[in-house]
């Protein structure tokens, strides 16, 4: 019975730590976090300015595996060389689309944001014009249907830098692979990981 009580206090005692190590930190312990890169697995490339870093944090420390998979995946392969398509990292909880296709003119690309999954996207090779706006102040054009839904929107837009990736997370509308100038073809890599509660 003693045994039972202590491990039952260890239990609790683990229980209080996750949700501890959950809690709101500052701007500048985030920050701290991002330059330590626990997250990036070895993988050189770093945040764009974009990101909501404390998003970022949260998603990574409630479900580290799924994040480490994605960081791994773009760790083991060459992503100059690999092929498009669609490749499964951890079944339809983290998985990756390369595309290689022309990108469009700034009118036939819509306001777009997500549920379930956190997009993650890198250029591989070219430029793109991504923009980016909370879409809290957005005005919905068609309602959710899953995975997706549509705005207008008044956003901020970035051409991507070599290096950096965005994240865009349930409040994230974004409207990426619009043309840059110079830029016909661009190479991609969009993968999907799941918004999931930790374990």
């Amino acid at each position: 019975c003693l045994t039972a009580f202590y491990l039952l206090i260890f239990c609790i005692a683990g229980m209080v730590g996750n949700a501890q190590s959950l809690k709101p930190l500052s701007a500048k312990k985030i920050d701290k976090w991002i330059q330590h890169r626990e997250w990036a697995n070895g993988v050189t490339i770093n945040p764009h300015v974009s990101v909501n870093k404390a998003a970022f944090y949260e998603a990574y420390h409630t479900n580290k595996k799924l994040w480490d998979a994605a960081f791994d995946f773009l760790k083991t392969h060459d992503l100059l060389t690999i092929a498009p398509g669609k490749y499964p990292i951890m079944g339809d909880s983290v998985f990756a689309s390369i595309t290689e296709e022309p990108s469009k003119k700034m009118e036939d690309v819509k306001w777009e944001s997500h549920k379930k999954y956190v997009d993650f996207q890198y250029i591989i090779k070219g430029k793109e014009i991504i923009g980016v706006a909370d879409a809290s102040k957005a005005t919905v054009t068609k309602p959710y249907t899953p995975d997706a839904m549509n705005y207008i929107a008044d956003g901020t837009y970035y051409t991507t830098d070599p290096g950096t990736f965005f994240l865009f997370f349930p409040n994230d509308a974004h409207r990426p692979t619009i043309k840059a100038d110079g830029y016909d073809v661009v190479k991609k890599i969009v993968i999907k990981i799941l918004i999931a509660k930790a374990e």
